[in-house]
């Protein structure tokens, strides 16, 4: 995996890279000391698989900076201080690591992620199983079957060809949560399942749901991400 080292505090860096340098799994590509400085890095490289992450940071902290990013990819945070804890795992970060950090303690991190990552690469092809509550039940689904998922406040519905899912999720969540190569934002309250899409019109889409269409609306902010995503053959 391609890392990067993201740390102000010159001693954590140091340390750091020599556990980066002693896995085989890992591929320092590398080491920042200014949160902005990784953030224009990330935008330029789609190649990163993980990011070793400290918290305080001038100019952008390690929540903000996680934030700015559209599709981050495995965190890992080391920090000295204890009490972010809880607000990382909202940021869905694979492990969070107290300074100083031994080597045992950053295997196991990396052990994780390296699972994580599998999970997730194996995601990509939509074939993963996951279980949706209904009712007093859990529904088996495979994400390939999910033809979009539409915001409602604080929850979100999936919609497939036989049902509905209403689950308690915010949309930058489950954003997360799905591999980007089936699904794409369009919108601030849908995301679709690319290959069910029929046709593309200036303002929406339309959607193969049954033996019927469905017009999701297509965001400003969000059409060139689309058109770019997508196989376009144009005269």
């Amino acid at each position: 995996m391609n890392c990067i080292i993201v740390d102000d505090d010159k001693m954590s860096c140091k340390i750091l890279e020599g556990y980066v340098n002693k896995s085989t799994s890992l591929n320092l590509i590398g080491t920042f000391s200014d949160s902005v400085e990784a953030r224009n890095i990330l935008t330029k490289r789609q190649d990163i698989d993980l990011i070793i992450l400290d918290i305080q940071m001038p100019e952008m902290d390690g929540f903000d900076f996680i934030g700015s990013l559209d599709y981050p990819p495995n965190i890992i945070i080391v920090s000295a201080a204890e009490e972010y804890a809880v607000k990382a795992f909202d940021f869905n970060v694979v492990d969070y690591l107290l300074k100083p950090v031994s080597y045992g303690r950053f295997c196991k991190a990396i052990d994780k992620t390296i699972r994580y990552y599998s999970h997730k690469e194996a995601a990509n092809t939509g074939d993963e199983e996951i279980f949706i509550k209904k009712s007093s039940s859990l529904v088996k689904l495979k994400l390939k079957d999910i033809i979009y998922i539409e915001a409602l406040e604080n929850y979100v519905t999936l919609t497939t060809n036989d049902d509905r899912f209403t689950i308690h999720f915010t949309m930058k969540a489950i954003e997360n949560q799905l591999p980007s190569g089936i699904f794409i934002r369009v919108h601030r309250s849908y995301i679709i399942n690319k290959s069910m899409i029929q046709t593309i019109k200036e303002n929406s889409l339309d959607l193969i749901v049954g033996d019927s269409l469905k017009s999701i609306p297509v965001g400003k902010s969000f059409r060139d991400t689309l058109l770019n995503d997508i196989n376009v053959m144009a005269r």
